[in-house]
């Protein structure tokens, strides 16, 4: 009797190291994140993409029990990065800043991802495009800039972020409403191509009003009009271009996502971080002199415009070709 009370109580210790064992690796595969977490660019440093990422790390450091590393993986419109980030481990540590470009490189077949290659934590910012030239250029408005671009056809150069990207297609969206016809020269992002305007290698960008906002209130560069529905309030001054005539409201939006089958409990954590940093008094304050808006969607919302966004965009490429 002793004998197997003694083999039932070593039974009955057994099972419970067992449970405590389990309970343990259970507690430290639930602890996310264990280690630093990588948030991919895929474009260039000092652009708005870099500029909107770099904002939210470091707004979201003290909510996070691991630092944020912000890398540029740059090329090809914005694919690269992205591509590196849809192909990444679905495990939470490696956050993508998506962009419109998400949807406008699948339609023309320059992009081996959808946007169904993600899951989207939240959209974070959207920027319209605006026709920008040198301070000292001859064109005072954008009808005397669209005039001559009509005049001259494809003398005008005007540089974008890359060959497919947003700020390529804008300026090809305008120049067919205005029936113009530009030289596009690509760039590996925004910042590279404001360079080039600065240096005086192009006649224009249509980046966004933020990206340039630096250089125009040191009198090197002027807005002559924003592709929007609305006056910028950074630039009341400038007017849009549905204001003279051309039909034309196309920009950026950009946000955060990770690979498709990132599981639930990682998401939340992600969710809850991000959520809490984009209220940051320190991130809001940034976008506010930095002449960039905020604009919050959530998981579900960020899908339905993804979605809307892929059609809106495979029609116009369409249209283009």
């Amino acid at each position: 009797m002793k004998r197997l009370t003694k083999k039932i109580g070593s039974i009955v210790l057994i099972a419970a190291l067992g449970a405590t064992m389990l309970t343990g690796c259970k507690k430290e595969e639930a602890k996310f994140p264990s280690s630093p977490i990588t948030m991919i660019v895929p474009f260039s440093a000092g652009g708005g993409t870099d500029i909107v990422t770099r904002a939210v790390a470091d707004a979201a450091k003290n909510h996070f029990a691991q630092p944020l590393v912000v890398v540029n993986k740059t090329g090809a419109g914005g694919a690269v990065g992205m591509g590196e980030g849809a192909n990444s481990k679905p495990d939470g540590y490696t956050v993508t800043t998506v962009c419109v470009e998400l949807t406008t490189l699948p339609p023309q077949n320059l992009a081996p991802f959808t946007s169904d290659d993600f899951r989207p934590i939240m959209q974070i910012n959207a920027e319209p495009a605006a026709i920008t030239v040198a301070a000292d250029a001859p064109w005072n408005t954008v009808e005397e800039f669209l005039t001559y671009a009509k005049d001259n056809a494809g003398k005008v150069q005007i540089g974008n972020s890359g060959v497919g990207a947003i700020w390529h297609l804008a300026a090809v969206a305008i120049e067919k409403a205005a029936g113009a016809e530009f030289n596009h020269i690509p760039y590996e992002g925004a910042a590279p191509a404001v360079a080039a305007l600065l240096g005086g290698h192009i006649e224009a960008v249509t980046v966004s009003p933020a990206e340039v906002a630096s250089q125009v209130e040191a009198g090197q560069l002027k807005i002559l009009a924003v592709a929007d529905n609305e006056r910028s309030k950074s630039f009341p001054d400038v007017p849009t271009l549905k204001e003279v005539g051309y039909d034309v409201a196309i920009g950026t939006w950009r946000g955060l996502a990770v690979p498709k089958d990132t599981p639930d409990d990682v998401m939340n954590v992600l969710k809850d971080g991000f959520g809490k940093a984009v209220k940051e008094e320190s991130f809001t304050s940034f976008m506010a002199s930095s002449g960039l808006s905020i604009a919050i969607l959530d998981e579900a919302q960020y899908r339905e415009k993804m979605n809307t966004e892929n059609k809106f965009f495979k029609d116009l490429v369409a249209d283009i070709k």
